[in-house]
């Protein structure tokens, strides 16, 4: 004999399975981890002190020049 299958709980089954499979697709196109948001954002702040830190005065007016 067949087994006996409750239709409801596989169509649910399937449901999941489906919602995971696109989830995880989804975390591989388009997550990363906070730490890594985090790390990105701190190493461009830093990046940006860094030249600001060492931009020369006066070099906004062309030539040089100061009024």
């Amino acid at each position: 004999m067949a087994e006996i299958v409750n239709l409801r709980q596989a169509r649910k089954h399937k449901q999941r399975a489906d919602r995971e499979r696109a989830a995880e697709q989804n975390r591989a196109l388009h997550g990363r981890p906070k730490a890594e948001r985090e790390r990105d954002r701190l190493a461009a702040d830093k990046a940006a002190r860094f030249l600001e830190g060492h931009r020369r005065q006066g070099a906004d007016e062309p030539d040089g020049q100061q009024e």
